[in-house]
C-alpha cells in the first residue's frame, strides 16, 4: 500500500505521513547511540564508537552530515560578517532546520538522513542542548539521546537526571551508565 506514496518525497499518504521522512528516521534508529546531558555549567556529549577496526568501513549517510556541517559553517560565518558577533546557538539550529524541512517539500530531493545534537554557548541562554531530526523538527533538551536504543536511553536519562544538581562529574557518570546499558559493548569506563 505504501508503494503508491513513497516513490516521491513530497506526496503524503492518506494518513498524512511522508514515508521518506519515516525511512530516514528509521535509518537513524540503527546508527550508533549519541547522547547529550546539560549540566549546571557545561554540556556533555557522549557517543558510541562502533567502528573500532580500521579495515571495516561502516555504511552510513556521512555525506548528508558533511553537507549539513558545511551549511552550519556558512550560516555562522554569514552572521558573523553581518553582525560582528557569534550567532546564537538556537538561531543557528533553527536556520539549519529550515533547510532540512525544505528538503521534505521540494520534488526530486530526499530528506537528509541525519539527526543532530547541537551544543553551544551564548551570553543570553548559557549552554543550550538541542536536537533535530530529518523532518526539520528541532527542540531543546536537558538530556536526550539519538540512535540505537534511544527510547531506553531517554527513559534512563529521565530517571537519572537531577534538576539543578547535575555537575559535569554526575553527568559523566550518568552517560556511562546509560551507554553501558544501551550499547552492545560489555565494558565501558570513563577512559573509553
Amino acid at each position: 500500500m505504501s508503494r503508491r506514496y513513497d516513490s516521491r518525497t513530497t506526496i503524503f499518504s492518506p494518513e498524512g505521513r511522508l514515508y521518506q521522512v519515516e525511512y530516514a528516521m528509521e535509518a537513524i534508529g540503527h546508527a550508533g547511540t549519541s547522547l547529550g546531558i546539560l549540566a549546571n555549567d557545561s554540556v556533555l556529549l557522549a557517543a558510541e564508537r562502533r567502528n573500532i577496526h580500521k579495515l571495516l568501513d561502516e555504511v552510513c549517510i556521512t555525506s548528508d552530515a558533511n553537507t549539513l556541517t558545511n551549511e552550519l559553517r556558512l550560516i555562522a560565518q554569514r552572521y558573523l560578517l553581518q553582525y560582528q558577533e557569534p550567532v546564537p546557538c538556537e538561531q543557528l539550529v533553527t536556520a539549519l532546520c529550515d533547510i532540512k524541512q525544505a528538503y521534505t517539500q521540494f520534488g526530486g530531493k530526499r530528506p537528509f538522513g541525519v539527526s543532530l545534537l547541537y551544543i553551544g554557548w551564548d551570553k543570553h541562554y548559557g549552554f543550550p542542548l538541542c536536537q533535530s531530526d530529518p523532518s526539520g523538527n528541532d527542540c531543546g533538551w536537558k538530556a536526550t539521546c539519538i540512535g540505537n536504543n534511544s527510547a531506553v536511553a531517554v527513559s534512563m536519562l529521565k530517571q537519572g537526571y537531577k534538576e539543578g544538581g547535575m555537575t559535569l562529574k554526575s553527568a559523566l557518570a550518568l552517560a556511562i551508565k546509560v551507554l553501558n546499558k544501551t550499547m552492545d559493548v560489555s565494558k565501558l569506563t570513563e577512559k573509553g
